[in-house]
């Protein structure tokens, strides 16, 4: 048997969604920074930047979203 879901599981999968996508384009923002402007790195973005980037930021999504998950199972109420 499935529970129906309720309107508060909307609005909490919407605010999942939406820390989650914050938290995407923060680390790939962050990622790109630092192969711009670290000391001693060539400052040439190249494709392989970008990918890591692109990369890094779905990590920090998934492991974001991850924690949310967890820490609202553990505690339900809130």
């Amino acid at each position: 048997m499935t529970t129906q879901p309720s309107p508060d599981d909307s609005a909490w999968e919407s605010k999942r969604r939406r820390a989650g996508l914050a938290a995407f384009v923060v680390a790939t923002a962050l990622s790109f920074a630092f192969f711009a402007f670290f000391p001693g790195l060539p400052h040439v973005i190249d494709w392989g930047a970008i990918v890591t980037s692109l990369a890094v930021g779905g990590l920090a999504r998934w492991a974001w979203q991850s924690h949310l998950s967890r820490r609202r199972a553990a505690h339900p109420q809130s």
